[in-house]
């Protein structure tokens, strides 16, 4: 793969200071091996980074400049020379005998308007000799040609060193090159180095100018600049009116598009397009030919150009079909370089119901091709061309070249694998540059049979992966930053600790799975710098572990908020009293404890003035900013509040705060309705997950009712555990949520928590039972009492716990029911109970005989058993 360093520079802006030779190292050391340099007119830098020397030819800046031809004029003796008047910056013009014959069509026409660009040498200029056997150099001098004084040359691209064309001198077009002044050294117009690579199979997404640029623009931290895949404007009948496509073997090729181009004039193409085509070692054809090779080397999606007129000439009445398919018994194929080919039962054609057009991938058929212009017979070559893109399956394409024992460039990409979503994008690239180089129009609408869409490839990544597999240690955000700069997705897993990584369509070689992981990793060190990665080994013995207990369980408090969708947050300790304040409605008393607060000598701004005393206005703050690009918000933050304190050292309490905003699950790819937004349950079950996570016996946490200024009249609870209330939860109140600027939407609640943490985490039992699981079965019982309207099932579920004794398994409110025929003031409740012995099988009799004294201890407590 050759790649021009100017070509890849139109993609990313590769600083001045980098030469190409330390380029071309930190390529191949990143695993796109660099196997050499082809330079045009520029020298090697002094710094070769392991380059080879090179012995091309380099451009003197003082003698091989950029010159414009003013005249050609006619030899006097010779009529197979001309003159060539030639402004090379000097103080006069200077005149120049030569034989080049692209210039005697101007020869007697006077003054040129525009001059016509070419490079000039001066005298003593180092040139190739265009006229020696092999390359030889030689030094310009001065010397006669039948009769005039010649010492300076106007220059083909063989005299250059640039190729071994020399039938005449190179002319640049002047709507490119008229604004650079005459006298210009011509190293600074056209001097260029091409890289050439030798990339591993691996490397498929490398196989175009764009896929090295996105590499390059990874190694650097530099962006990317897209090639341009706007559409010009259309007219016309539409191509889906004149044309079809039908796809018979959707898992060789998941897809297949087509536009039209009309009133195509087939040329040679601008001098722009055929010299980069040149420098990748392509020879240019004709302008639509041109194009559709320069898009398979620059974004690498090769594309393919059929004459439409012939496709509708083998339609006959009907419109043109496209079909894909795998070919008939005996079915044989003319492709384009002139061979018959019988097509194995595994080749995949491109075809009408006429028969084959084209060898899927690998090359076209001759029949269809695109028509040069043939003048003797006043035949103006293809003027309606039908352009397609495709993915194949890159099997069935290597098993078409082993095959047909053919070899080209879009098939060494095919072969590779390209990715479906490359085809739409090589389409509209190569019919805006046809509509641009021939003068075409394009027909409204596109063709796009799409039946084989692959789904996202996305990695659980963990992160201590990277260290683990690479033996020292990368930062998670340097990991992330890298993972970005390769154009991977980065999101995180529940746990915090997992990127989950989506791979960019056009990178095909990340698997998924465990797979993936590695690769992941390998992506992460070759773009790092497999020269950075140090050699190490366990320095020391492991120090002794000695527990820190808090520590420990604030650890495990994180590690079950990430794993219930959790993200953790962490604020600044510093607040204003005034900012707090905003928790509570105007004109109300503050629900808060009215503590003195822990203001701060030297305040670093006014908005940090003293010690928060609640985790609550800071988590409303992450809201009201994160909301703006995220309506869906799940977070927690465990940090310390601070109370003043006059007689003694100030209180610093740990506290948990816990946030939910927005939709209650995230949108998921597929789309869809996404389940309603998150309540006052969806808080309490994160809460209650955390407790059972923390081995607190759920038999006594209780939640109660409370009233409290900053929340939601009615959608508040304090959380107790035994006896001793440890924290509050609910809805937050519309007009805080106001005050911080979450507005008024009543429909999208806010909802939070703040808890004691000191407190919940001495609850923590040191030791807890771990159960086998159960070898004897269940015995489930329903019951259901009606108790006072105003009595809370909480209350009527500690009873049932108290008076079921060991056996009792499970306690679920599974019903509550208020009207007829439950008395006015009164309402039901029905409880699902699970009893279940560790050493026998329960008989009736015995669950009868629990199940009756729980009745009894709830009817003692006023309750009534309903029937």
């Amino acid at each position: 793969m050759k790649v021009p360093v100017s070509w890849l520079k139109e993609f990313v802006d590769i600083p001045a200071s980098v030469t190409v030779e330390e380029l071309s190292e930190r390529l191949t050391i990143a695993g796109l091996e660099v196997a050499k340099i082809h330079y045009i007119g520029i020298p090697q830098s002094a710094e070769r980074h392991g380059i080879p020397p090179s012995d091309h030819l380099v451009w003197d800046r003082e003698r091989v400049l950029l010159g414009a031809i003013k005249e050609i004029k006619p030899h006097p003796d010779a009529d197979r020379l001309v003159l060539a008047v030639v402004d090379y910056g000097g103080a006069a013009l200077e005149t120049v005998v030569t034989g080049a014959p692209n210039l005697f069509p101007y020869k007697d026409q006077g003054p040129l308007e525009p001059p016509l660009l070419t490079p000039f040498a001066l005298e003593g200029a180092e040139l190739i000799d265009g006229h020696g056997d092999g390359v030889q150099r030689l030094i310009l001098e001065e010397r006669e040609l039948r009769g005039i004084p010649n010492r300076c040359m106007v220059c083909s691209e063989m005299e250059l060193g640039i190729s071994e064309e020399h039938e005449g001198i190179m002319l640049l077009p002047y709507e490119q090159y008229g604004n650079i002044q005459p006298g210009t050294p011509l190293v600074d117009v056209l001097g260029d180095a091409v890289i050439e690579m030798e990339l591993t199979p691996n490397l498929a997404r490398c196989f175009s100018v764009l896929g090295v640029a996105r590499e390059v623009a990874a190694l650097y931290d530099l962006p990317i600049k897209e090639p341009d895949y706007s559409l010009p404007p259309p007219s016309g009948t539409g191509v889906d009116e004149l044309a079809a496509i039908e796809i018979r073997e959707p898992e060789l090729n998941p897809r297949f598009t087509a536009g039209l181009l009309r009133d195509v004039t087939i040329t040679d193409s601008p001098w722009w397009l055929q010299w980069r085509l040149k420098l990748v070692g392509q020879r240019p054809i004709n302008n639509i030919v041109d194009v559709s090779n320069y898009v398979m080397f620059e974004i690498g999606q090769p594309t393919h150009a059929f004459d439409y007129d012939i496709l509708a000439n083998r339609a006959g009445d009907a419109n043109p079909v496209i079909i894909t398919r795998l070919p008939d018994a005996g079915e044989e194929l003319t492709t384009l370089d002139g061979k018959v080919h019988k097509l194995d039962p595994s080749v995949l054609l491109v075809a009408d119901e006429k028969g084959a057009l084209s060898l899927a991938g690998v090359m076209g058929g001759l029949e269809s091709e695109v028509q040069e212009p043939d003048p003797e017979r006043d035949y103006p070559g293809s003027t309606t061309v039908l352009l397609e893109a495709a993915a194949w399956n890159f099997i069935t394409i290597r098993k078409t070249m082993s095959s047909t024992k053919l070899h080209s460039e879009a098939a060494a990409r095919f072969s590779r694998g390209v990715h479906p979503a490359m085809a739409l994008r090589g389409l509209k690239r190569g019919l805006k540059l046809m509509v641009e180089v021939s003068g075409a129009t394009l027909a409204p609408g596109l063709l796009d049979a799409y039946p084989a869409e692959p789904e996202p490839v996305v990695v659980d990544f963990p992160v201590d992966e990277v260290n683990r597999l690479l033996g020292f240690d990368i930062p998670k955000s340097a990991v992330a930053d890298i993972l970005r700069r390769l154009q991977f997705g980065i999101g995180e897993s529940s746990n915090g600790e997992v990127l989950q990584v989506t791979v960019p369509d056009h990178r095909l070689d990340i698997s998924p799975g465990i797979i993936g992981r590695a690769d992941l990793v390998e992506e992460i060190a070759r773009v790092y710098g497999y020269d950075r990665i140090p050699n190490t080994i366990m320095g020391d013995s492991l120090p002794p572990q000695r527990t820190n207990v808090s520590l420990e369980m604030e650890e495990r408090v994180r590690d079950l908020l990430a794993q219930a969708g959790l993200r953790e947050v962490i604020n600044y300790r510093f607040s204003t009293p005034q900012h707090e304040a905003l928790l509570t409605p105007e004109g109300q008393k503050p629900s808060w404890p009215e503590r003195e607060y822990i203001r701060l000598a030297n305040p670093i701004s006014a908005e940090r003035t003293a010690m928060r005393q609640t985790l609550l206005a800071g988590l409303l703050d992450n809201a009201v900013t994160n909301m703006h690009h995220h309506p869906r918000q799940r977070f927690f933050e465990i940090g310390h509040v601070y109370y003043g304190n006059a007689d003694d050292l100030p209180e610093e309490i740990r506290r948990l705060g816990i946030l939910l905003a927005g939709p209650r699950q995230a949108a998921g790819w597929m789309g869809g309705v996404v389940a309603g937004n998150s309540d006052f349950y969806d808080l309490k079950g994160i809460v209650e997950t955390l407790l059972a996570g923390l081995h607190i016996e759920m038999r006594h946490v209780h939640f109660a009712p409370i009233a409290h200024n900053s929340f939601h009249p009615g959608r508040v609870a304090t959380l107790l555990i035994g006896d001793e209330p440890v924290g509050l939860l609910g809805e937050v109140h519309p007009l805080v949520r106001e005050a911080f600027g979450l507005g008024l939407d009543l429909e999208k609640p806010v909802l939070a928590a703040e808890l004691d943490l000191d407190r919940v985490l001495t609850m923590v039992p040191a030791e807890y039972v771990v159960q086998s699981i159960p070898t004897q079965p269940p015995a489930y019982r329903d019951i259901a009492v009606v108790v006072s309207a105003d009595r809370r099932s909480a209350s009527v579920e500690a009873l049932i716990w108290g008076s079921g004794g060991e056996l009792l398994r499970e306690v679920r409110l599974f019903d509550v029911y208020q009207g007829d025929p439950i008395p006015e003031g009164q309402k039901s409740l029905a409880y699902a109970l699970t009893f279940q012995s560790e050493t026998e099988t329960l008989t009736d009799k015995a669950v009868n005989k629990l199940q009756k004294k729980i009745i009894k201890t709830l009817e003692d407590s006023g309750a009534k058993l309903r029937a």
